[in-house]
């Protein structure tokens, strides 16, 4: 019950934030962009006091660690990757075309149009 009492809190905390942003409309916008943060970061320090916040922070940091262990491909990999798609958007692009005036062609030459 604690847990869902300081859920609650959490979000009315940002709720509060983004509330503020709206109040002091004739503020600077730093002040109001400020009250945003404020609000965002009280509500994670709340949300963070609770099992479910715990668990989330833990798997945000084990999804920050797995990123990092990921190879990602080299600058030839993605080039020749990016040109071999672009290759292949132009081939189908072309055959759907051919496909497109053969069945119009088609349907022309069965209704008796020509195409003159």
């Amino acid at each position: 019950m604690a847990d869902k009492i300081k859920i609650a809190v959490a979000v009315a905390l940002l709720v509060g934030g983004i509330a503020a942003f709206y109040y002091w409309a004739e503020s600077l916008m730093i002040i109001r962009v400020a009250s945003v943060i404020a609000g965002a970061v009280a509500g994670a320090v709340v949300l963070w006091t609770t099992a479910p916040g715990k668990e989330f922070f833990a798997f945000a940091q084990e999804s920050v660690d797995e990123s990092k262990r990921v190879v990602w491909p080299t600058r030839k990999e993605t080039l020749q990757t990016t040109l071999v798609v672009f290759a292949f958007v132009v081939v189908m692009a072309i055959f759907l075309w051919l496909v497109d005036a053969g069945l119009l062609w088609a349907v022309r030459s069965m209704m008796g149009q020509s195409d003159s």
